[in-house]
């Protein structure tokens, strides 16, 4: 009789499934792909949905100026940096009337948008992601150059200035949408295979961004527990009691307004979780040295003192009595305002007391230490008089840059860039003025008007 062959255990069977099903989603992906009509269409909404999936499109007729690999490339570089930059390669003869514009009202997201055009290129960017003095400086600086080298280039250097995060829509792009069916393909077999490479790009680009922050609040800890410090010896020193002879209730009032003050800025500081969260706890200081001059004023039966900045020199040198002219080394002269000890010391000639703090070339003052110390000096100058006071400094240059708001957090939005950051999606709301002028050569912008038309020789 004849052996009647058994059936394979239902374990073998769907482990030989695995690679006949791998190449049936393969063979389908390739029969879609190159089908007639299946052409990617190389609309603005064709684009901007590419973008909004992964940062790098190439158009199928511009597969020559960028290959799949330097696309993938490009892709990876952007999602590790979590910048939200958007590139675009498109053949020399694409319609350029309002192509900025256009793009970034179907796109939807603040960001940077670069557009390799057959040879040449442009950029245009949100305000609040990358000024368009930014724009243009590094837009003419790649003139020239190939396409994988030029947008390499570009994105490398913007990364450096620009703010903002990448959009929560980029999911794992693994290449360049819409640069061909081999692509697809390719990431499709990535994707079955368990591919996580662009994963880990991405991972690893927020651990540093992640790093980055933990290292500036770290740095920022050691200024402010100095300055909860210098607080609580002020109170120390203060020898008021609530109920000593000739305490009344506005006394009482005052000095338990500085107590609140003191617990506040510990708590802050020990519940803060980035840079910006810094600024809470120089502001609640700042009130508390206040509470502290009026508490004095009253003792000593003088008028109340009006509400004043600090001194800039030194925050913790309390409220300011008077504005002072003051010159920084090689910067131009500004009135500060000053407490009675620094006003007396420009007076007869001689250097204030300045607030120095450590950095990676020694003890350098607060306003040339970088732009770590903004939220840190937010929460003192509150009410946007803080980049004036600072103009021509390294921290006032950086609160100036739009890509400070998203890096360090402005609180309150008294200074640095305002609405949305990058990566948000704001639909149609925002500047046209930003995304409109000429595509020229040279990097060239002509005009800033909305729906501009891209000039410089088409």
């Amino acid at each position: 009789m004849k052996a009647v062959p058994r059936a394979a255990p239902a374990a073998v069977r769907r482990t030989r499934s695995l690679p006949a099903l791998l190449l049936a989603a393969l063979a389908l992906i390739a029969m879609t792909t190159f089908a007639p009509g299946a052409t990617a269409a190389t609309s603005v909404s064709s684009i901007a949905d590419a973008l909004r999936k992964g940062p790098v499109y190439v158009d199928p007729a511009a597969t020559g100026q960028l290959s799949t690999a330097d696309a993938r490339t490009l892709t990876g570089r952007i999602e590790a940096a979590g910048k939200p930059v958007f590139i675009a390669v498109l053949p020399a003869g694409y319609p350029t009337r309002n192509l900025f514009t256009d793009l970034r009202t179907a796109t939807g997201v603040t960001g940077l948008y670069a557009v390799r055009l057959g040879d040449r290129f442009d950029a245009r960017a949100d305000s609040s992601v990358l000024s368009r003095t930014a724009v243009r400086n590094l837009v003419t600086s790649v003139q020239g150059e190939s396409a994988g080298t030029q947008l390499t280039d570009f994105t490398d250097r913007a990364f450096a200035h620009m703010g903002g995060r990448a959009p929560a829509s980029w999911r794992f792009s693994g290449g360049a949408g819409g640069s061909s069916g081999t692509a697809l393909i390719v990431t499709a077999a990535v994707l079955v295979a368990g591919g996580l490479g662009a994963y880990a790009l991405v991972r690893r680009g927020r651990r540093h961004q992640e790093q980055e922050r933990r290292a500036a609040l770290d740095r920022l800890r050691v200024v402010v527990d100095e300055d909860i410090t210098a607080f609580g010896e002020e109170l120390d020193r203060l020898d008021f009691h609530p109920a000593e002879a000739g305490a009344d209730d506005a006394m009482r009032a005052d000095y338990e307004r500085a107590l609140d003050a003191y617990e506040q800025a510990k708590q802050y500081m020990a519940d803060a979780r980035g840079p910006e969260d810094v600024r809470a706890v120089t502001q609640a200081l700042e009130d508390g040295r206040f509470s502290l001059a009026q508490l004095s004023a009253r003792r000593a039966g003088r008028p109340l003192p009006a509400r004043r900045p600090p001194c800039f020199f030194d925050p913790r040198h309390g409220p300011s009595v008077t504005d002072a002219a003051w010159t920084p080394p090689g910067g131009t002269a500004r009135e500060v305002p000053v407490c009675a000890a620094d006003a007396s010391r420009l007076a007869d000639g001689r250097d204030p007391a300045v607030r120095e703090v450590d950095t990676d070339h020694g003890r350098r003052p607060y306003w040339d230490a970088g732009p770590v110390y903004g939220p840190w000096a937010g929460g003192y100058f509150g009410g946007g008089i803080l980049p004036g006071l600072l103009v021509g400094t390294l921290l006032g240059s950086a609160l100036a840059a739009p890509a400070y708001a998203a890096d360090y957090g402005t609180g309150s939005g008294d200074f640095g860039a305002g609405g949305y950051q990058g990566g948000d999606v704001s639909g149609a709301d925002f500047d046209p003025d930003d995304f409109g002028g000429g595509f020229g050569d040279g990097g060239g912008f002509d005009g800033g008007g909305g729906g501009g038309d891209f000039g410089g020789g088409f």
